[in-house]
């Protein structure tokens, strides 16, 4: 006869048991014909299951009306044998009494005597049930249910609606297979159902009770996992089932934010292939296929079949991966090979399977929620909310953190090079000093000490997660950083000590009478109406020193304002990004303005004590003259950063 697999759609969402099964009548069909496949697709649901479907009466907030306790992928076969009734005659709104009325009556009325645990060889697991009306000594029956690539050929017959049991040819194979492959591609998760009758059963499991497991009597085939296949074979296929387990929607663009930040993504699951690759192109994992680009794709066994050197280059050459049908073990050779090649893994995980590849890994990932106590313990960090764009979120921030790291170093480096630069240069020259000690620890109490912490609050960079990895080996202060800070500091200081020499210039004193500053009123003297005293000594001293302290600190902070990004232009992350930076930098000014000025603020010793005096509207203009172009060289360093990092065509490190 010519037979057709069938396909029928589930109404519903979520864990809520309210929901039909199109083209098969609520309660009817399994009340109607027990006996008929069906039923048994509810009854293997039901039992196959350590999970249940909790209601709750009141819901509200993030109390939800339906929720479940087990896995997510047996809840959901708990909510297809509510939508198909038939076993409980208990009839209530309340929620908590629907939530599992079916399943609960499926339990009560068939209790698991024994349980062929799942096993990764054969990607299946089963129970022993007794009281079926098919079984004349009301012995027990074998419900399986298991991965359908693995599940059919254990398979010689299939149950009809009717409750017919047919043989199963090839014809009919290749339907169930196609219509497996077709809903993996959409992609749902497929679980094949299947039984084993009473009659077709070894004796002793065919009678064997709970009691029998209660007395220490270990039965000869139940014992040994490796028995079970053996136990699973010549089995009734009565239907599959196709679970829609989407992603969360900000994955794909988590997903595509990895791809523009050079985070290679490697999805390692235990789905079949099918399935794995159409999740991982709904996520951006893998190219549409309407691209036609190739694809790396690899069952966990295709892959380690592999000769080692091609294994290797495969996970060296560029783009995501997706491994499928995985072990667990799997998992911690792939970390390993990847750290074999240099490179910073970070492995996420829930099970307790999961717990060596997390502690293999760089950084280890469990799930908050949904992760086990040893996954948790054996993990660097914990997601509080099971999200994947929180890992991608946490990597934003961790760039963030080292550009400011770098911004706070870099910053503070610059300025003592500028200081020093000045004091070094002076000497150099012979000019007298342009700063004093109480000058230079006013600086660095003042002003380098809150822009540089403010410093630590500057948001993201524009294309923060648009840059590649840096190298794991690459020091905070780079050759180019290093470089640009020194050019930075050569002009703080060379500005501080032009600022105090044109304060001298314009008073007529050249620069070689300025060398020999000692030696005024014996080699060389000063011009009429000006004494060396006047121009050196004492209050002398105070309008130049004021006014290169003054160059100094306005230098400093215009440098601090230009810091709020390490490479971005100051129009497009301006200070405004950081109110803690414009807090920072205006703060100290006011210090230092009212330090000038706190001779007019009724303060005259305050001003005496630093060696400084007022300054007038001409000096402020000298001084900005001098401190404003700061900013325009640093604006060309980082352009030229930019190009710079533009135009390298190799970037070494790379996040897996």
């Amino acid at each position: 006869e010519n037979y057709v697999v069938e396909e029928h759609s589930i109404s519903g969402v979520s864990y809520s048991p309210v929901g039909t099964v199109d083209g098969v009548e609520h309660e009817l069909e399994v009340l109607r014909n027990p006996h008929g496949a069906v039923a048994d697709i509810a009854a293997v649901s039901s039992l196959c299951n350590d999970a249940r479907i909790k209601g709750n009466n009141n819901p509200e907030g993030t109390v939800k009306a339906f929720d479940r306790i087990g896995e997510p992928t047996e809840a959901a076969l708990c909510v297809l044998a509510e939508k198909l009734g038939g076993k409980s005659k208990k009839r209530s709104s309340l929620n908590s009494d629907q939530a599992s009325a079916n399943v609960n009556s499926w339990r009560s009325a068939h209790p698991r005597t024994a349980t062929l645990e799942f096993n990764r060889d054969r990607k299946s697991m089963s129970v022993l049930a007794p009281h079926w009306p098919t079984s004349s000594d009301k012995g027990n029956r074998l419900l399986v249910k298991g991965a359908p690539n693995l599940l059919l050929p254990r398979c010689t017959h299939a149950k009809m609606r009717d409750g017919s049991v047919v043989k199963l040819d090839g014809k009919l194979r290749r339907q169930i297979e196609q219509k497996t492959s077709d809903l993996a591609s959409r992609p749902l998760r497929c679980l094949g159902l299947a039984v084993k009758e009473s009659a077709n059963l070894e004796q002793s499991l065919r009678t064997y009770s709970q009691e029998d497991a209660s007395e220490d009597e270990q039965h000869p085939l139940l014992s040994d996992p490796q028995n079970y296949a053996g136990i699973e074979n010549g089995l009734t296929w009565c239907g599959m089932v196709g679970i829609k387990d989407p992603a969360r929607p900000e994955v794909a663009n988590a997903i595509k934010k990895c791809h523009d930040a050079g985070v290679r993504v490697i999805m390692i699951t235990g789905d079949a292939r099918d399935t794995a690759v159409a999740i991982a192109r709904d996520v951006n994992i893998l190219p549409p296929a309407s691209l036609g680009h190739q694809i790396k794709a690899y069952e966990g066994r295709e892959f380690f079949l592999k000769p080692d050197d091609e294994q290797l280059q495969l996970l060296k050459s560029p783009g995501n991966m997706v491994f499928c049908r995985a072990e667990p073990a799997d998992k911690q050779k792939l970390i390993k090979m990847l750290q074999s090649l240099d490179e910073i893994s970070a492995m996420t995980g829930d099970g307790v399977n999961d717990a060596p590849a997390l502690q293999q890994a760089n950084i280890g990932i469990a799930m908050g929620i949904a992760g086990t106590e040893v996954s948790k313990e054996a993990a660097d960090m914990v997601l509080a909310d099971d999200n994947f764009s929180t890992i991608v979120a946490a990597v934003e921030e961790g760039r963030c953190i080292y550009a400011n790291m770098q911004a706070f170093i870099c910053f503070l480096i610059s300025c003592n090079i500028g200081e020093i630069a000045a004091i070094l240069l002076s000497t150099l020259c012979g000019f007298p000093e342009p700063l004093s000690a109480m000058h230079l620890l006013w600086v660095n109490l003042v002003t380098d000490g809150p822009p540089a912490t403010a410093l630590g609050f500057n948001p993201p960079a524009p294309d923060v997660m648009k840059q590649k990895p840096r190298p794991s080996n690459e020091p905070i202060m780079t050759k180019w950083m290093a470089f640009r800070y020194l050019i930075t500091g050569l002009y703080v200081g060379i500005a501080t000590v032009g600022s105090f020499v044109s304060y001298y210039l314009d008073q007529g004193i050249s620069l070689k009478q300025l060398r020999s500053w000692g030696k005024c009123d014996q080699s060389w003297s000063p011009p009429d109406g000006v004494t060396c005293d006047s121009l050196f000594q004492g209050v002398g001293r105070e309008l130049p020193q004021t006014l290169s302290l003054t160059v100094l600190v306005c230098m400093e902070l215009f440098k601090a304002l230009s810091a709020v990004s390490v490479d971005s232009s100051l129009l497009a992350v301006g200070p405004n990004q950081n109110p803690w930076l414009v807090a920072g930098v205006a703060l100290p000014f006011l210090l230092h303005v009212a330090v000038i000025y706190s001779s007019k603020l009724g303060l005259p010793s305050l001003a005496k004590s630093f060696g400084l005096t007022p300054l007038s509207l001409h000096d402020w203009k000298t001084a900005l003259t001098w401190s404003a172009p700061i900013l325009l060289l640093e604006e060309m360093l980082k352009a030229t950063g930019r190009s710079f990092a533009a135009s390298s065509k190799s970037r070494h490190g790379r996040i897996r």
